[in-house]
């Protein structure tokens, strides 16, 4: 079995199945957050996005039209507003233009992650983001807990690129959106439970065996 089959049914040995757990009521909500956590957690994120819908600012000609200056004080929970509050403008300008107000209409145009690309303030991950839980298209979405995870797993190092990394699940895995999610939101809780940044918690994690951290603590612990 491939590390990518294995890691998978380690992560689901550990947590059981996840269902999709990116919140949003609609594909452009999703498209807000994906903007709204760069650089933050979900939590402040969210703050933005609930205060941008109950201003009314949560549709693409909405926002296309509002004034940036209050767009800014609305997503100030998530950091970094005014780089944020045009990029918002950005997206809804993109969505309005090109796809006649509705993200969803993203789905049929050929090279849908190209097109998102090419609109400043959306980089790869967030352009995935959107692409596998907005509109629901088999993109991986590669965040900073799936680089930490794979690489103290020996799977990649600090300096494979972002689309080799997307790569080696959608190579190894069926091309499938709900496999996709659950498969993101798997990564995301180990991060967040035991494969944290700084004083990750090896002991009880069952990729012990094969992580670099893991064994370095096992090392440790026999060394005292």
């Amino acid at each position: 079995m491939d590390m990518i089959k294995w890691l998978l049914e380690k992560l689901k040995g550990m947590y059981g199945e996840m269902s999709e757990w990116w919140p949003g009521e609609t594909p452009f909500h999703i498209a807000i957050g994906a903007i709204l956590t760069q650089n933050t957690t979900w939590t402040s994120a969210y703050k933005s996005l609930q205060n941008l819908i109950q201003a009314g600012l949560d549709t693409p000609e909405a926002l296309y039209k509002a004034d940036v200056n209050i767009l800014m004080e609305l997503i100030r929970p998530s950091g970094f507003m005014r780089q944020k509050a045009h990029y918002l403008k950005n997206l809804a300008e993109f969505v309005c233009r090109d796809l006649k107000c509705r993200l969803e209409n993203l789905r049929y145009v050929d090279n849908p992650r190209e097109k998102l690309l090419g609109v400043k303030g959306i980089g790869k991950e967030t352009a995935d983001s959107i692409l596998l839980y907005g509109l629901h298209l088999p993109y991986f979405v590669v965040d900073a807990y799936t680089k930490r995870l794979l690489s103290r797993l020996g799977i990649i190092d600090q300096k494979t690129y972002y689309d080799d990394i997307a790569r080696l699940f959608t190579e190894n895995l069926p091309k499938d959106v709900k496999l996709y999610q659950e498969y993101h939101a798997l990564i995301v809780e180990h991060a967040k439970r035991r494969c944290k940044k700084k004083n990750p918690l090896c002991q009880s994690c069952l990729l012990k065996d094969q992580c670099l951290v893991g064994k370095k603590e096992d090392q440790d612990t026999q060394d005292v």
